[in-house]
C-alpha cells in the first residue's frame, strides 16, 4: 500500500501539478471518514500520513479514568501509565489505534472520497491559474460535444465553448486544433469553469494585438470594433504619430498581417477604417465602398441620416442591412441610410417633360408616352425613325397592332412637319425660275472641263525623267 500511495502522489504531482501536501491532506480526510467503520467512533480520532514514506497511522485522544465505561472514549489509569507514567485521572492521552489490516481496507473504502477531494483540489488550482487570464487567447484541442457545447482540452485543464459562443459558420470535429478567447473563469457550485469563445468581438482585438506589433506597443490604437461573427468585422484604428499610417500598419506588406487574421477567422471579412473625431468623415469611411451624397447629424438624439444615390443604396446598407448596422455599432450613433430624393425627382421631371412633348405632338395618351420614355424612346423623332412596331410593342407590353398604331401616329406627326417644309421649298422654287436655269447652265459647260487629259500625259513624262 505504501508503494501505491507514493506512485499516486508522484503521478498527480507531475501530471496534474497538484501539491503533495494537498493530496496528503485530502487522503487523511478521506481515511478519517472511512476509519470510523473499521475502528469505531474513537474520541478525537485523526489520521496521519507520512508524505515521504507513505505510512498511515490512526490516533485517538482518550480520557484517563479509574474504570472504563466507554472503550472508544476512555482508557484505564493502569494502561495509560504504562504509556506515560506521569498521567493522572481525567488527563488526555493520544493513543495509536491503527489496526493490523487498516492500510488496505481503509484505502479501498476511502478511494472514491479521496478522488473527489483531488478533483476539487484540481479545480481550485484551475481557478487560481486562469482567474487572471480572462481576456487572453488560448489554444486547445476539441475533445467532445455535449448539447451543442464544445469541450476543449487545454492541456492540464478543460475549457467549454457554449453554443452561444460558437461561430455559426464554423464546424468543429474531435481532434481539431483551435484558438479561442477566454471570456471568464467562473467558480460555480460544480467548481471553476473556463468559458471560451470564438464569436466574441475581443477575439478579433486580441488577434490584431498579437499580429500587429504597432498595436502591441500602443503606437496604433483600436478605438472601436464591431463584429457579426462569421460574416463581417469593422475595426477603427488611430495613431497619435502622424508618421504612422494606422490602416497600413494593420494591413501589412501586401496584406500579410490582415490575411493571417482573416485566415484564423475562416475568411470572415475584415474592414479596417481610419478613426476620426469628425462624425461626418468617420461615417463616410465606415460606409465605404458606397459613395455618400450627404450626411445630416442630429447631435441631440445621436443619430445620422445618410443620403446616397439609388445605385449606391445597396452598397451602403449591405447584405441584410449588415454594413449600416455594423457602422452604427462602430460609431456609436444611430445610422439611417436613405435614397437621395433630389436626383430621383430631377430624373422624374425629365421623364415627365419628354413624355408631355411626345403626347402633345403625336396625340398619344400620357401614360403610354411615359412608358415609351422609360423604355428609352425619348423623342417623337426617335419613335418614328429608329424603331418599328415590334420594338414599341415590347416596350409597352402590348400587341404588335397596338404598337403599329403608336408608330403610325409618330410618323404622321413627323411626316406632317416634312410636308410643310417641302411645300415651302416648291413655292420658293416657282418664284425664281430664272435663277434656277441660270444655275443649271454652268453645270453643263463645266462638265468637260473637269475631265482634263493632261493628267494622263504627265504620267509618262515622270517615267522618262
Amino acid at each position: 500500500m505504501t508503494n501505491e500511495l507514493l506512485a499516486l502522489f508522484e503521478y498527480y504531482e507531475k501530471e496534474k501539478g497538484i501539491n503533495r501536501e494537498t493530496m496528503v491532506e485530502a487522503l487523511e480526510t478521506a481515511l478519517l471518514s472511512a476509519s470510523r467503520k473499521s475502528i469505531g467512533p474513537a474520541r478525537e480520532m485523526r489520521i496521519h500520513i507520512d508524505p515521504d514514506k507513505g505510512d498511515i497511522r490512526a490516533f485517538a485522544t482518550l480520557v484517563v479514568c479509574d474504570r472504563v465505561e466507554n472503550p472508544y472514549d476512555e482508557i484505564d489509569i493502569f494502561t495509560a501509565r504504562r504509556l506515560n507514567p506521569e498521567l493522572n485521572v481525567d488527563d488526555d492521552l493520544e493513543v495509536d489505534i491503527t489496526p493490523a489490516n487498516f492500510g488496505r481496507i481503509a484505502a479501498q473504502t476511502a478511494k472514491q472520497t479521496m478522488m473527489q477531494r483531488l478533483r476539487q483540489a484540481e479545480k481550485e488550482m484551475i481557478y487560481d491559474e486562469f482567474k487572471d487570464r480572462a481576456g487572453d487567447i488560448v489554444s486547445g484541442t476539441v475533445r467532445r460535444f455535449e448539447r451543442g457545447d464544445v469541450f476543449i482540452d487545454l492541456g492540464k485543464f478543460e475549457g467549454v465553448m457554449h453554443q452561444r459562443e460558437r461561430v455559426s459558420t464554423e464546424e468543429y470535429n474531435v481532434g481539431d486544433r483551435i484558438r479561442a478567447y477566454v471570456v471568464a473563469v467562473e467558480n460555480g457550485a460544480r467548481g471553476p469553469e473556463i468559458i471560451l469563445s470564438r464569436s466574441h468581438p475581443n477575439f478579433v482585438r486580441r488577434l490584431f494585438e498579437s499580429e500587429v506589433s504597432e498595436i502591441a506597443d500602443r503606437t496604433v490604437e483600436i478605438r472601436s470594433l464591431a463584429r457579426e461573427a462569421g460574416y463581417r468585422t469593422k475595426v477603427a484604428v488611430f495613431s497619435a504619430d502622424e508618421k504612422v499610417d494606422p490602416v497600413g500598419a494593420c494591413v501589412g506588406l501586401r496584406g500579410a498581417r490582415v490575411k493571417n487574421i482573416v485566415r484564423e477567422l475562416n475568411n470572415e471579412k475584415v474592414d479596417i477604417i481610419r478613426w476620426s473625431d469628425d462624425i461626418n468623415a468617420f461615417v463616410g469611411e465606415a460606409l465605404k465602398p458606397a459613395e455618400i451624397r450627404s450626411i445630416t447629424l442630429d447631435e441631440e438624439n445621436k443619430s445620422v441620416l445618410v443620403r446616397v444615390d439609388e445605385e449606391e443604396l445597396s452598397k451602403a446598407i449591405g447584405r441584410r442591412g449588415q454594413n449600416a448596422r455594423l457602422t452604427a455599432r462602430l460609431v456609436g450613433w444611430d445610422v439611417q441610410v436613405q435614397k437621395d430624393e433630389s436626383a430621383h425627382e430631377a430624373f422624374e421631371a425629365q421623364v415627365a417633360q419628354a413624355a408631355s412633348a411626345i403626347s402633345s405632338s403625336a396625340d398619344i395618351d400620357e401614360e403610354i408616352a411615359v412608358a415609351l420614355v422609360r423604355g428609352g424612346l425619348m423623342s417623337i423623332e426617335m419613335i418614328a425613325n429608329d424603331v418599328d412596331e415590334v420594338d414599341i410593342a415590347d416596350v409597352l407590353g402590348v400587341s404588335v397592332d397596338e404598337g403599329k398604331v403608336v408608330l403610325d401616329r409618330a410618323k404622321a406627326a413627323v411626316g406632317g412637319e416634312g410636308e410643310v417644309e417641302e411645300a415651302s421649298a416648291e413655292e420658293s422654287a416657282s418664284e425664281a425660275p430664272v435663277e434656277e436655269s441660270a444655275s443649271e447652265a454652268p453645270v453643263e459647260e463645266e462638265a468637260p472641263v473637269e475631265e482634263e487629259a493632261p493628267v494622263e500625259e504627265e504620267a509618262p513624262a515622270e517615267e522618262e525623267n
